[in-house]
């Protein structure tokens, strides 16, 4: 579990800073990754949609913010 959650933070981490270089540069960067096919990069925002959904269930459901106070 504690692996599922690092990689879906990685590819979030990973997705936001291609979107970040398309939106101040143009360049979209992560097109140029998956090799200029967009099927694959497609997938790759798919995987990253359920990533997000992990996430938040990893966080209803574990509630590690719990305790804090």
């Amino acid at each position: 579990m504690r692996i599922s959650c690092i990689l879906s933070s990685a590819i979030l981490i990973i997705l936001g800073i291609c979107g970040g270089v398309w939106a101040i540069s143009g360049f979209n960067l992560l097109y140029f990754i998956c090799f200029y096919n967009i099927t694959i990069a497609r997938c790759v925002l798919a995987a990253g949609g359920v990533c997000a959904l992990f996430l938040v269930f990893a966080l209803v459901q574990f509630r590690p913010f719990y305790g804090l106070k």
